[in-house]
Formats: C-alpha cells, sequence, structure tokens
C-alpha cells in the first residue's frame, strides 16, 4: 500500500478537491452529491476522485481527502466502478443545471 500510496499522492493536482472512494465514507443521495459538489468547487476547477486497489487505500491518501465517498458497501471492479462514479457525477450535475436526466 505504501508503495501505491506514493503513485496515488504524486497524481493528485495540486489544489484540487481531494474525494478518495473508500468504505469509511459517506454514502450520499444523488442529490446530496450534487449539492456537496456545488459547494465543494467554490473556487476550484479541479475535482480529483480517487479509486483504490482491492487491497483500499492507504491512510495518507485518506487522510488528504476533502470528503470521503462511499458508493456502495459492496466491493466492485475498478472499470466498473469508473463507469459507477462516471454515471453518478454526471448524474449530479445534471441535478444542477436543473436538467430531467436524474429523473
Amino acid at each position: 500500500l505504501l508503495e501505491e500510496s506514493a503513485l496515488i499522492s504524486a497524481q493528485i493536482p495540486k489544489n484540487s478537491i481531494c474525494v478518495p472512494l473508500c468504505v469509511e465514507g459517506k454514502q450520499l443521495s444523488s442529490e446530496e452529491l450534487a449539492q456537496r459538489l456545488e459547494t465543494a468547487v467554490q473556487g476550484t476547477s479541479d475535482i480529483c476522485f480517487i479509486i483504490g486497489s482491492s487491497f483500499g487505500l492507504s491512510d495518507t491518501v485518506k487522510q488528504r481527502a476533502d470528503m470521503r465517498l462511499s458508493v456502495s458497501k459492496l466491493t466492485f471492479p475498478h472499470q466498473l466502478m469508473r463507469v459507477i462514479l462516471l454515471e453518478a457525477v454526471y448524474r449530479a450535475f445534471n441535478i444542477q443545471k436543473g436538467t430531467k436526466y436524474h429523473k
């Protein structure tokens, strides 16, 4: 985990909102995620979502978090989690814009 932690930490853009996906994270509804993202990005243009390996994320990466997010109590393969996360973020931005997409 230490080597992976160093690799992940090196990729987090400076001054970005850091959101690791982890078991300890908070589970949010689509509307709550939309609100949290809208609030989080005030004055910042970068959000960095972090999906850990099957071994999870190190405490170092989790401590860097501005918000910890849990999508589910279930475990998903990384490629599937990317799609799930993309859909959740897309839905959140559509909620912010007031489109009909999310219903």
